[in-house]
Formats: C-alpha cells, sequence, structure tokens
C-alpha cells in the first residue's frame, strides 16, 4: 500500500520532537499539524491533545517522530524517538528525519503490534499550513453530517487543518509547558495584536449597530411615509444611495459572525468599498473647498444654465419656420412654439430667482462629499435632474401628444378594416359601421395624419435632448454601480494572496530518488480575475435603464415615456 504523509514546511527547519496530527485511515494518509520539542513530560502532551480533541472534534494524535540531524547529532536521539513509540502507541509509528545539508529525507514506517508487518510506499506531500488555512478549500465546518462521507476525499486534509484552528491559535507570550512548531510559530506578535483587535471590535460593533439601528428606525418612521417626503425618497436617487449605504453599514457592524466564505467576504468588500467610497468623498470635498473653487463652480453655473436657455429658444424658432426645408403646419407649429418659448422664460426667471442663493447651496451640498464619493455622484445627477427639468417637461408634452395621435390613428385605421379592440377580452374582433361612423372616423383620420409631421418633428427634436441627459445620467449611475458593486477586497487579494481564492489544488514533484520517499509540493490554484468578480459581485440597485434596444425602439416610437432611473421595485411604462 501507499502511505502518504502530509507535512507542513513551515516544520522543515523546526527542532527535534514527535509529530502530532490526525490519521486517516480511509486514506492510509496522516496529517501533520504540529511538531512538539523537547523537553517535554508525556502526560502533560496526552492531556493537551485531549483538550484539543475535545474542543476541535478532531482525533488528534501523536503520529510518530521528527529528526533534525542537522541540530542533534547524538547517535542515542535515534533510539530514543523509536522507544517513543511505545509511549504514544499509534500504528504505524512514522520516523522523518532531516539527512543533515541533504535534499532527500528519509521517511519510514515501525509496526511493533502488527504480527506481519508490510513494507509500504511512501510518498511525502509537503503544504503550505498557512495557504491550506486560510485558502476556505475545506467542507463548511457546519456540515457535521458529511465530514464520513468526504474522508476518503482531499478535502479532508483540508477539514483537518481548518478545525485545527485552535492548535495554532497564539493569544499570549507564554507557551507553557508544550513548545509546538507551526505555521504561527513564527508571528507571536502579529498573532496576539489580532486576538486583541478582534476582541477590542466587539463593543465598537456593538455601538455602531444600535447607532445604526436607531437611524434606520428614523428613516423606517411614519413620518417619511406622507406624501410629500415619500415622494422624494422614491425619486431621489440620493435618497437611494444612503438607504443602500445605510444597510451596507447595518450589515459590516453586526456582530453575527459570517456563516461561509461567502458571507464573510462580502462583509469585506463592503467594509473595502465603503472605505475607498468615503476616502475618494473626502479628496473630493478637500478639492473643492480649495481656493474658493464652490465660488468659481457658482458663478458658472448661471451664465452656463442661461447658455442653454437660448440655445433652445434658438431651437424653436429654427422648428417654427422651415425646418429642413420641411413642410410643417403653419398653426400647429406657431402654437407648439410659442408654447415651449413660454416655457423657457419660466425657466430663465426661476434660474435668476434662485442665483443669490445657489452658492450656498453649493456649499451645502459639498458637504455631503463626506458621506463617499457614491452620495456626491448621485446628487450630481439630481442636480442634473432639477437643471433640465424644463427639457423633461418638453419631453413628457411632445410624447404625450405623439403618443395620443398613434394611438389615434391605429384606432381609426382599424375602424377602416371593419375592427375593433375589445376591452375586457384584450384583443381585435371584427365589427360593422355604419356611414356617419366611417365619415367621421375619415376626417379625423385625415386631420391627426396631416397634423402627425409636425408633432413627430417636435417630439423627435425634445426626445433627442432627453436622451442626451439619460445618456449622462446612465454614465454617472454606472459610474455609483461600479464602486457599490466591484469586489475590490477580493480583487486585492487575488493580486497580493491569490490562495486566499483558491480553486483547486495541483502538486508538483520536487525531487524522486530509488530507495527514497517520493517528494511533491500542494500548491493552491487561484481563481481567474473574471471568476472572482463573477464570485463575489455585490447587488446593487438598477439605477439607470436596462431596457434592450428593441424594447427602447419600441417605446420611442409609440411615444412612452423614458425614465433616467428604475428603482428598487418599481416597474417602467
Amino acid at each position: 500500500m501507499v502511505l502518504k504523509v502530509f507535512f507542513p514546511s513551515c516544520c522543515s527547519s523546526a527542532d527535534s520532537g514527535i509529530l502530532i496530527g490526525r490519521w486517516i485511515s480511509e486514506q492510509n494518509s496522516a496529517v501533520v499539524l504540529a511538531v512538539v520539542h523537547f523537553p517535554f513530560i508525556p502526560v502533560q502532551v496526552k492531556q493537551y491533545l485531549g483538550e484539543v480533541q475535545r474542543v476541535t472534534k478532531v482525533s488528534v494524535s501523536v503520529l510518530g517522530s521528527w529528526s533534525n540531524s542537522k541540530q542533534e547529532k547524538e547517535e542515542s536521539l535515534s533510539e530514543f524517538l523509536e522507544d517513543l513509540g511505545t509511549i504514544f502507541c499509534h500504528e504505524p509509528w512514522i520516523q522523518i528525519s532531516k539527512e543533515g545539508d541533504s535534499k532527500f529525507w528519509s521517511c519510514s514506517t515501525l509496526q511493533k503490534h502488527s504480527k506481519n508487518p508490510q513494507e509500504e510506499e511512501i510518498i511525502l506531500v509537503y503544504y503550505d499550513q498557512r495557504k491550506v488555512m486560510l485558502s476556505h478549500l475545506h467542507p463548511p465546518l457546519d456540515t457535521a453530517g458529511q465530514r464520513a462521507e468526504d474522508a476518503s476525499k482531499l478535502s479532508a486534509i483540508f477539514d483537518t487543518v481548518a478545525r485545527s484552528q485552535v492548535l495554532f491559535m497564539t493569544d499570549r507570550y507564554d507557551e507553557g509547558p508544550i513548545k509546538l512548531t507551526h505555521w504561527q510559530s513564527d508571528g507571536v506578535e502579529a498573532s496576539i495584536i489580532v486576538e486583541l483587535m478582534k476582541q477590542a471590535s466587539v463593543p465598537a460593533c456593538m455601538l455602531l449597530t444600535f447607532l445604526l439601528s436607531l437611524l434606520s428606525g428614523i428613516c423606517r418612521s411614519r413620518v417619511l411615509k406622507f406624501w410629500p417626503l415619500s415622494f422624494l425618497w422614491s425619486k431621489l436617487s440620493t435618497c437611494e444611495q444612503l438607504g443602500h449605504r445605510l444597510q451596507h453599514l447595518q450589515l459590516i457592524s453586526s456582530n453575527k459572525k459570517a456563516q461561509n466564505q461567502n458571507q464573510l467576504m462580502r462583509k469585506a468588500n463592503i467594509f473595502v468599498s465603503l472605505l475607498i467610497d468615503v476616502s475618494l468623498g473626502i479628496l473630493l470635498m478637500s478639492w473643492l473647498y480649495r481656493k474658493n473653487r464652490i465660488g468659481h463652480l457658482a458663478d458658472t453655473l448661471i451664465p452656463v444654465a442661461d447658455h442653454v436657455a437660448e440655445e433652445l429658444q434658438e431651437l424653436l424658432q429654427w422648428l417654427m419656420g422651415a425646418p429642413a426645408g420641411l413642410k410643417m403646419n403653419r398653426a400647429l407649429d406657431q402654437v407648439l412654439g410659442r408654447f415651449f418659448l413660454y416655457h423657457i422664460h419660466l425657466w430663465i426667471s426661476y434660474i435668476h430667482l434662485l442665483s443669490p442663493f445657489i452658492e450656498m447651496i453649493l456649499w451645502y451640498v459639498g458637504l455631503s462629499a463626506c458621506l463617499g464619493l457614491t452620495v456626491a455622484l448621485c446628487i450630481l445627477s439630481d442636480i442634473i435632474a432639477l437643471l433640465t427639468f424644463h427639457i423633461y417637461c418638453f419631453y413628457v408634452y411632445g410624447a404625450r401628444l405623439y403618443c395620443l395621435k398613434i394611438y389615434g390613428l391605429s384606432s381609426l385605421w382599424r375602424l377602416f378594416r371593419g375592427k375593433k379592440w375589445n376591452v375586457l377580452r384584450q384583443r381585435v374582433d371584427s365589427c360593422s359601421y355604419d356611414l356617419d361612423q366611417l365619415f367621421i372616423g375619415t376626417l379625423l383620420f385625415t386631420i391627426l395624419l396631416f397634423l402627425l409631421p409636425t408633432t413627430a418633428l417636435y417630439y423627435l427634436v425634445f426626445t433627442l435632448l432627453r436622451l442626451l441627459v439619460v445618456i449622462v445620467q446612465g454614465l454617472i449611475h454606472l459610474l455609483v454601480d461600479l464602486i457599490d458593486s466591484l469586489p475590490l477586497y477580493s480583487l486585492i487579494l487575488r493580486l497580493c494572496r491569490s490562495y486566499r481564492l483558491a480553486a483547486g489544488v495541483k502538486f508538483r514533484v520536487l525531487e524522486q530518488q530509488d530507495g527514497k520517499p517520493l517528494r511533491l509540493l500542494m500548491q493552491i490554484n487561484p481563481l481567474s480575475y473574471g471568476g472572482v468578480v463573477q464570485t463575489y459581485r455585490l447587488p446593487t440597485y438598477s439605477c439607470y435603464p436596462r431596457d434592450s434596444w428593441a424594447s427602447l425602439c419600441k417605446k420611442l416610437f409609440l411615444g412612452e415615456l423614458i425614465y433616467p432611473w428604475k428603482h428598487k421595485g418599481e416597474k417602467q411604462n
């Protein structure tokens, strides 16, 4: 048979001692977890292993002996290590020795209690204990019923190392009577700092959770459900982003332990995304309040608004004439042109009425950047929506008028063919019309048909302007979604510590010689960058239209309204 010994690479330079780990009989494998150094008292070692086994539910035992001949040159050491097999009864008793500066190790087994000892072929597999511990390739720790079924798989090796976390935990300088070598032996100070930070973060998280629950309770109060506030909360993207960030803060400040690797990575991604978002927002705020940039922005905003209004006036004057040489209906053209010119006049008056307060408004709006760059971008999107509200009104008027004529022409076209729309059954049925109905339908059809080009031209122009505004807002919300949903922590881990995002393992042959055990190196295969984004991408709200091109063209032809954003739980018409 083949005996597989999984040996941690961090113990290759350890002092001589005994090997402790787990024996997996289904695989005829031994997983070495640590090395206990001399001197020690066997009774204390057995008590310590019993406590570890009680906590971790892993059958940890003494597997054999380890001899570092570079440090121990006594001839009686090998005999003493063999005699330890009588104290710690384990079959087979594994003996691993490092032969000085040689790159080959000797590994043998003793079977003292076996009547027919058989020579076994030994495969020595080196593994990085830290990477195996943090790779999370083991099965979930709450699936205790499935461990027996997985005992014959490679995941049992990862499960053994993962459940032996208590054995590696270091929270004090005094090691006690038993001295171990494992993956945290060289980083005692860092391990102690990590444990202290874990203990100190609990009250801070409890306080932050209380404050956030109080704030969320205020947000869910009945005061915000009344019409003006509920309407603003559902239409302003800033309110949506604030609610989104409030949920993120409640999630990362919760003292509830993550159940699996995905929940842990989701919390870490949200925390890093929130930290970068706030950092970028503070940088933006410091840039805005330096060298009086807020005042320069306020002085530039009013001339830009006037210039846009003047361009719209020139566009309407062009439409009221003979645009591109087209023959328009003179009466309808003049009515629509004067109607929209009056709205532009009202808009200019509104802008100049607010001009004394714009600098103060921008000054307070700039302070919101400390909540994050995404909040500042959402405020920018809302400001664009308010500054282009007249364009939205023009688009709505033109779309409703165009839609009314399209549906009127389609209904009258069915009248010519002797059909009508059945409202109850939602289908087109046959119908007989008298002469008066056909005559009136012909007159209305002719009037609507000849007025359609004028209405369609106004609708087309204002739809293009509306689409321009929607594209700008869509790009802003696309950047917001990118900051909110991009798994930055996972991408950083993939770049710096790829073993934390493992997709599997591979084995590489180190050395092979006759009479010596085959030495293999187990390496972690990381996830690809595309797999990282697809696996750990954070969910976000839909803040921009996601209609297909066919659906968008259908809406444009029928005159249906196109909204710049689509909120959670809201359907577009």
